[in-house]
């Protein structure tokens, strides 16, 4: 068994019942092919909460502050988490990000690029339209809806896909892909509040 699964396998045992976790919407994400998962970022927990409500095996863009740590890094690495550099244009990343979904699996984002801990739904950062304009695969929102208390009821509702045929064919900005994703988690945590 992977060190993926492995993680993926606790980390359901801990959070689960810490957290009553309950998933809406999991049928909407594509049982093959690339697809990306844009959610918005209340909590560090986030991505392993994702990972373990997704139907999928997801890949994750993490700070690459984590990776400095060998133990943290070498972790990360495992479960298939990947740096990219906050605040600048990361060439490698968006490539490695890129070769992911050519490569058919999921990719992660939390597209606001950093945790909202008021719980609200910030503005997101172009990366997320970079991804969904440059490749062919899936853009599924995903509402995270807090707080991250124990014993509380914490949902994850994913959305049906986005439709980005017209935005690919108009050539739309990265910004504007990215604010109409956003559009999208923020209807789904006002329907599912």
């Amino acid at each position: 068994m992977s060190l993926y699964k492995i993680g993926k396998l606790l980390c359901a045992v801990i959070f689960y019942p810490l957290y009553r976790i309950k998933v809406v919407g999991k049928e909407n994400i594509p049982a093959e092919g690339p697809v990306i998962i844009c959610s918005n970022h209340i909590s560090n927990v986030d991505p392993p909460v994702v990972g373990i409500t997704s139907s999928r095996n997801i890949y994750f863009l993490a700070k690459e502050e984590l990776f400095k740590n060998p133990l943290i890094g070498g972790i990360l690495k495992k479960v298939h988490a990947f740096p990219i550099k906050r605040g600048m244009r990361d060439r490698n990343a968006l490539r490695k990000g890129l070769d992911i979904l050519k490569e058919g699996h999921a990719l992660g984002l939390f597209p606001e690029g950093t945790r909202q801990k008021s719980g609200e739904i910030g503005e997101g950062l172009a990366g997320a339209g970079f991804f969904a304009l440059r490749s062919e695969a899936a853009i599924v929102p995903c509402a995270i809806i807090g707080p991250y208390q124990k014993f509380k009821r914490l949902k994850v509702v994913y959305g049906e896909p986005i439709d980005m045929s017209e935005y690919r064919e108009q050539k739309a900005s990265a910004q504007v892909v990215t604010d109409r994703i956003m559009e999208e988690i923020r209807q789904l945590h006002k329907i599912h509040q």
